[in-house]
């Protein structure tokens, strides 16, 4: 079995009004010293696996990942090769577009980074200043021609809908423009005002006008029937592919299959683990200078601050929520038997009539000529669970049903 390898780069030039992921500005010298963290982490990991791991998949996430120096990436890329097998791995660094070079993106490249995902946001000037962007749009044009030219044949695009004040018009001309550039994948969010956040906080107060969810909702419908006419495939409630470009790395999150996370906040499962990092950069660093040579069972690491074994219903109810965002695939109750040993109609008979009654949750049978397979045990045998339209914009009420 294939393992994914996600690596978390936590350094911005400024954290956005409306972030919400573990990033720190202002932080740039501690950088050095992070990746030689970084590395150290990598390598224990490797060496205390029970056999040596196949990683199908490594992510540089963040944070701004294109902060880094290109001997950075060097030699980070380095640790992972000496720790792990590689098998014609996916390798995926999340960049802004007004953090790349012509040169370091050659370079990049050339150590065998194969897909880039820009953090573009929007392609309106209002918005990017409202969300505090530190780049425009002629850095997205420059960034993928660049990125083109440096021999990137699989770039990701992200936009984010449902802004305050945003008009459908607004969306309707960044989704096009984006389009416009190619793109083989795109990811497509709605805005989520998290406690804790300036937007949060300024919404609260009355300061920043509440999105409208029947707009964002509108917003949604119209990408998703536009992409489809452009040729693009929605895989997951928020991704849409060319066909071959989905995303190798995040389908392991969505399939429940097991992943790696090094770099401070980052997150792994493993072993029926689930294992968090801890969150400040040089706490994360004094860890692994301090313990990097202790001995822990695999896939422990001295940078976890918390470990969790899953039970039994943990697992079950993970597998449906994740798996139950990957629109076309779905949930299949073969899969489900294989893996846990029950049936999902013993384990979610109740769960899954009551969404299908709400009009949630549906299901897709295999192509076949026989009625019987159309029964009501012959789809608990045979079908794919998969969410309706409506239960793609009420995708929370779903995923809670099952791990509430």
């Amino acid at each position: 079995m294939n393992y994914a390898l996600y690596i978390h780069i936590p350094f911005c030039r400024h954290r956005c009004a409306y972030c919400d992921f573990n990033t720190y500005a202002g932080q740039g010298a501690n950088l050095p010293a992070y990746v030689e963290a970084l590395c150290r982490e990598i390598t224990f990991l490797g060496k205390n696996a029970p056999e040596r791991l196949v990683l199908g998949s490594v992510y540089f996430g963040g944070g701004t990942p294109s902060l880094l120096q290109v001997e950075h990436f060097e030699a980070i890329l380095h640790a992972v090769q000496e720790a792990f097998d590689l098998h014609d791995p996916e390798i995926t660094m999340e960049a802004n577009p007004g953090t790349v070079t012509r040169n370091g993106l050659h370079d990049l490249r050339s150590l065998g980074i194969n897909r880039i995902s820009f953090g573009v946001q929007s392609m309106q000037h209002t918005e990017l200043r409202l969300l505090e962007r530190q780049h425009d749009t002629f850095d997205v044009f420059e960034a993928v021609r660049w990125s083109r030219r440096a021999g990137f044949d699989n770039l990701n695009l992200d936009l984010i809908y449902g802004l305050p004040s945003q008009m459908l018009s607004d969306w309707t001309s960044s989704l096009r423009l984006v389009l416009a550039l190619q793109p083989e994948h795109l990811s497509l969010y709605c805005l989520t005002l998290e406690h804790g956040t300036p937007f949060g906080r300024w919404a609260a107060r009355g300061l920043l006008p509440i999105p409208d969810p029947d707009l964002a909702a509108e917003m949604y419908e119209w990408a998703g029937g536009t992409l489809e006419a452009a040729g693009f495939e929605q895989y997951e409630i928020s991704n849409w592919t060319r066909p071959g470009y989905a995303c190798r790395h995040n389908l392991q999150y969505w399939r429940s299959l097991p992943y790696l996370g090094a770099g401070a906040g980052a997150h792994g499962y493993a072993s029926g683990y689930r294992c968090n990092n801890v969150l400040r950069i040089k706490t994360y660093i004094d860890r692994l200078s301090g313990g990097a040579s202790q001995e822990l069972p695999f896939p422990f690491s001295p940078a976890n601050v918390a470990r969790h074994h899953q039970t039994a219903q943990d697992e079950m109810g993970e597998f449906m929520m994740v798996g139950l965002r990957l629109t076309r695939e779905g949930v299949s109750p073969g899969t489900f038997r294989q893996r846990f040993g029950q049936p999902l109609q013993q384990v979610f008979a109740k769960e899954v009539e009551d969404l299908i009654r709400l009009g949630l949750l549906t299901w897709v049978q295999a192509t076949t000529s026989s009625k019987t397979h159309r029964s009501r045990e012959a789809q608990w045998e045979h079908g794919r669970l998969c969410l309706t339209p409506r239960g793609r914009l009420l995708g929370n009420q779903v995923f809670m049903a099952f791990i509430g």
